[in-house]
């Protein structure tokens, strides 16, 4: 039975490195489209940017109700739903008419996406002993970091020799996969009672009120979306069979796990948003340039995930987090002091962020995982997912912000003479001094041999 069931795991993995790659993909490629887009139905750059706001919103709910969902119902199914809605989606995309109608396929292709956060930590999780889930998480990172390489380097080709409708063509690949995930995963169900849907519309609705109002700079929605969280605390409080168990949140090892995975998503969010910013203003580089530039960093993650991975099951999580966390201070140290010299520099010294922060994922991943009871696995995970996606988009939102602001009048980095340079520089010292707070956390709950040994529990 444990033979059969390890060696449908291994199965499984491949099939969800392959869908992960083209969800990715999905979530990127349409950046570069997005001018294309634009241009054919006359919009302004506000407008056609609901192409990504609305996607990330829906994307983020998508991945706690999926998760939640997980723990009650069969994974099979639950795939089998959200690659149908997602290819849908595409469908509708394709064929669009109007704007809104491209705006309706991204939010199917959201709703139906979202299924694959939680499975690429459930099936780890679920099909994995705890010795061997780190090179299981280190296999689906490999799809993530192919799937970033190659989304805007696919997206630029398509869009200087083709429409940009032949992205939604792209979209509709992963169902495909869809037979193999049937074949290969079992038949069993989570443990969970009832679903309270009220609650989950409550946690939904301020997710999105959150989201909508970083992207926005909206106080009042960010208001709006305080008071139903409120409301949403009250409730699982007080019915009997709530959205999100209280008790999940006094797991002491799993909050604080939530915490610095906030705190490091946020770190990945913001190099990822930088590059292309300083590698345009400083470099002078055009987007095609900047696609390659950034390709040998998403490739050296991909080739060092598993690897990353199985140093976790070797060594043990806080191990690979120190690596992770030194690899990404080096990098943020490095482009603060280097940031506008030569892009081939650059493109070598971002492959020591991308590895860190795959690293990073990994092991963070499979902290969260050890802390949680079994009946817990899918909601717990899937929160770690949307938790991720409000850290983005606030990072992105405040450096935006900053780099709104232009050029800065000082300079935290006394080696930075270009005073153009000054404001990315000072950004990247910040985040070199958080990311050291990020692993003296991780040290002070989960260091210690009696920690580790509770968060293996």
């Amino acid at each position: 039975m444990v033979g059969s069931e390890f060696k449908n795991g291994d199965k499984l993995l491949r099939v969800l490195v392959v869908t992960l790659i083209f969800s990715v993909m999905n979530g990127t490629m349409f950046n570069v489209a997005l001018p294309a887009i634009g241009e054919e139905f006359n919009l302004i750059p506000s407008q056609v940017s609901w192409m990504m706001t609305s996607y990330m919103v829906l994307y983020a709910i998508g991945s706690i109700v999926f998760g939640k969902l997980a723990d009650k119902y069969r994974l099979k199914d639950l795939l089998t739903y959200g690659l149908i809605v997602f290819a849908l989606g595409s469908l509708i995309g394709l064929l669009a008419t109007e704007y809104w109608m491209i705006i309706a396929g991204r939010i199917l292709q959201a709703a139906g996406a979202s299924v694959l956060p939680a499975t690429a930590m459930i099936i780890p999780i679920r099909y994995f002993s705890p010795e061997k889930r780190g090179r299981a998480l280190g296999t689906s990172a490999i799809g993530l970091a192919l799937g970033s390489a190659m989304g805007p380097v696919v997206a630029g080709l398509i869009t200087s020799v083709g429409n940009w409708r032949l992205l939604f063509v792209i979209s509709l690949l992963p169902l495909l996969t869809l037979p193999f995930f049937r074949k290969y995963l079992d038949h069993s169900k989570g443990t969970a009672g009832k679903i309270e849907f009220i609650g989950g519309g409550l946690l939904a609705a301020a997710v999105a009120l959150f989201l909508l109002a970083i992207t926005q700079s909206s106080g009042l929605l960010f208001a709006a979306g305080l008071v139903l969280l409120v409301i949403f605390i009250i409730r699982i409080r007080t019915t009997d069979n709530p959205f999100i168990q209280p008790r999940l949140f006094r797991n002491k090892n799993y909050s604080i796990g939530l915490f610095i995975a906030f705190i490091t998503t946020a770190m990945s969010f913001s190099l990822t948003f930088m590059s292309p910013q300083f590698l345009t203003a400083l470099n002078h580089l055009s987007p095609s340039s900047i696609g390659f530039v950034l390709f040998p960093a998403a490739i050296a993650s991909a080739i060092m995930g598993r690897r990353g991975g199985k140093l976790a099951d070797e060594r043990g999580n806080f191990t690979l987090v120190s690596i992770a966390a030194l690899l990404i201070f080096s990098c943020f140290v490095l482009l603060s002091t280097f940031i506008g010299v030569s892009p081939y520099v650059i493109a070598l010294i971002l492959i020591a962020g991308n590895v860190g922060q795959t690293f990073m994922q990994i092991a963070m991943s499979n902290t969260i995982s050890r802390t949680l009871p079994k009946e817990e696995t899918g909601v717990g995970m899937g929160l770690l997912s949307m938790i991720n996606f409000i850290s983005g988009a606030i990072a992105m939102s405040l450096i935006g912000k900053l780099l709104d602001k232009g050029s800065s009048s000082f300079h935290l980095n006394p080696i930075v003479t270009n005073p153009t340079a000054y404001m990315y520089s000072n950004i990247f010292v910040v985040l070199s001094i958080v990311i050291v707070v990020a692993i003296v956390i991780y040290r002070l709950q989960f260091g210690a041999a009696k920690a580790v040994a509770r968060a293996n529990q």
